[in-house]
C-alpha cells in the first residue's frame, strides 16, 4: 500500500472514497451491531435494519449473531478471565486482538442469549449469506467503483484494505484501552473507562464507564457536547421515522451515579486519614441532603412527564409545579456547590492517597 502510493499515488476521490467507506460501515456496527441489536437501545425501521446489516457485514467483524452473543456476554461477565470473551484482566492486547487470533472462547457459537435476534428475518438473511456480503462489500464493490473511476487498485488499497483495517482496530481500542486509560465518574465495579480522545476515532463509543454502567441508553457521551456520532444519528433518524423508541437514563440516574461514586472516593480518602471523624459526619450529612434534593428533583420531573401524557394539568398546577422546580434547581446547585467545595478540601489534604478515578 505505501509502495503504489510513493509510485502510483492516491488521488482525492480515492480518499473521499475511504472516508464515506469508513463511516458506513463504522457507524453500522456501532448504531446497529452495538446499540441496536446488542442492547435493544431503539428500534428501527426494516430498511435501516437492511443497511445496518449489509455494511456492518463489510466490517468483518462476524455475523450480527456472534458478534452481540459475545458483547451481552461481555456485559455479564465483564473482567472475568473465563467467561468474558474479551477480558481486559488477561491482557491488553489479548482484549485487543488476542481473543481473535485464537479460538479462547468455548461459548462462541452459543446462541442461547440472543433468542430474541434469531427470530429477525433480516439477521437471519445476514447470517446466512454473511461471507457473499463480505466478499460483495469488499472486494466487489470497491473494484468495481475503482475500475469505474480508472483508478483500481487505488480506490481498492484505500476503500478496501485500509480502511478494514482501521475499522478493525478503532473496535478493538474500544476491547483493550477503553478498559485500561481513562476515568471512572460512574462505576468502579469494572474496569471500564470514559475516554473522550479515543471517542473522536470510534463514533462515540470512547465513554466507556458510562456505556456499562447504562447499557440500555442509546447514547455513549450523555451531554449534549459530548462527540457521539452513533447518537446523533439514531437521534436524527427520529425525526424521519426511521428509529423508534430511544432508550436512555434518566437526569436523575446519571447524577445520582456519579455522586454515589464521588462519595466513595472521599470515604476512601477518609480511611486513609487519621483523626477525621468530624469530616466523615459531615461528608456523610452533605451526602445524604445532595441525595434527598435530588431524589426529589427527580419525582419532580417524572410527575410532570406524567401529567403532561395524561393532559391533566391546569394553570395553577402548571404554575406552582413550575415555582416547585425552580425552588429544586436552585437547592440543587447550592448542594452542587457544597458537595464539590468539600471534596476538592478533602483531595487537597488528601494528596497523593486518592485512588484513581
Amino acid at each position: 500500500m505505501p509502495v503504489y502510493g510513493f509510485y502510483v499515488g492516491y488521488d482525492l476521490f480515492e480518499w473521499l472514497l475511504f472516508f464515506l467507506f469508513q463511516w458506513v460501515s463504522g457507524l453500522s456496527v456501532t448504531g446497529g451491531y452495538h446499540r441496536l441489536w446488542a442492547h435493544r437501545s431503539y428500534e428501527a425501521h426494516a430498511a435501516v435494519r437492511l443497511c445496518y446489516a449489509i455494511w456492518g457485514a463489510a466490517s468483518v467483524q462476524n455475523s450480527v449473531f456472534y458478534w452481540a452473543s459475545d458483547h451481552r456476554r461481555h456485559h455479564r461477565y465483564v473482567d472475568h478471565n473465563d467467561l468474558d470473551p474479551y477480558s481486559v484482566q488477561r491482557g491488553f492486547w489479548y482484549a485487543h486482538i488476542g481473543w481473535i487470533l485464537r479460538d479462547y472462547n468455548p461459548n462462541s457459537g452459543d446462541f442461547s442469549n440472543i433468542k430474541d435476534l434469531q427470530r429477525d428475518p433480516i439477521l437471519q438473511w445476514q447470517h446466512k449469506h454473511y461471507l457473499a456480503l463480505v466478499l460483495v462489500t469488499n472486494l466487489g464493490l470497491p473494484l468495481l467503483i475503482g475500475y469505474l473511476h480508472g483508478k483500481l487498485w487505488g480506490t481498492f488499497l484505500l476503500a478496501g484494505l485500509l480502511r478494514l483495517v482501521v475499522n478493525h482496530h478503532l473496535t478493538f481500542l474500544i476491547n483493550s484501552l477503553a478498559h485500561y486509560w481513562g476515568r471512572r465518574p460512574y462505576s468502579e465495579a469494572n474496569s471500564s473507562r470514559d475516554n473522550s480522545l479515543l471517542a473522536l476515532f470510534t463514533f462515540g463509543e470512547g465513554y466507556h464507564n458510562y456505556h456499562h454502567h447504562f447499557q440500555y441508553d442509546y447514547r455513549n457521551g450523555n451531554e449534549w457536547w459530548h462527540f457521539d456520532p452513533t447518537k446523533w444519528l439514531i437521534k436524527s433518524m427520529t425525526w424521519l421515522r426511521l428509529t423508534n423508541k430511544l432508550q436512555k437514563a434518566s437526569r436523575y440516574q446519571i447524577e445520582k451515579a456519579k455522586i454515589d461514586r464521588q462519595f466513595r472516593r472521599a470515604l476512601f480518602v477518609l480511611e486513609h486519614q487519621p483523626h477525621q471523624e468530624n469530616v466523615r459526619h459531615l461528608l456523610q450529612h452533605q451526602y445524604q441532603r445532595f441525595i434527598a434534593t435530588l431524589t426529589e428533583w427527580g419525582k419532580l420531573k417524572q410527575d410532570g412527564y406524567e401529567d403532561k401524557r395524561r393532559a391533566l394539568r391546569k394553570t395553577v398546577q402548571s404554575l406552582d409545579w413550575r415555582l416547585r422546580r425552580v425552588e429544586l434547581h436552585h437547592r440543587l446547585k447550592v448542594h452542587r456547590k457544597q458537595w464539590h467545595m468539600l471534596l476538592n478540601e478533602l483531595i487537597a489534604h488528601a494528596g497523593k492517597s486518592l485512588p484513581p478515578a
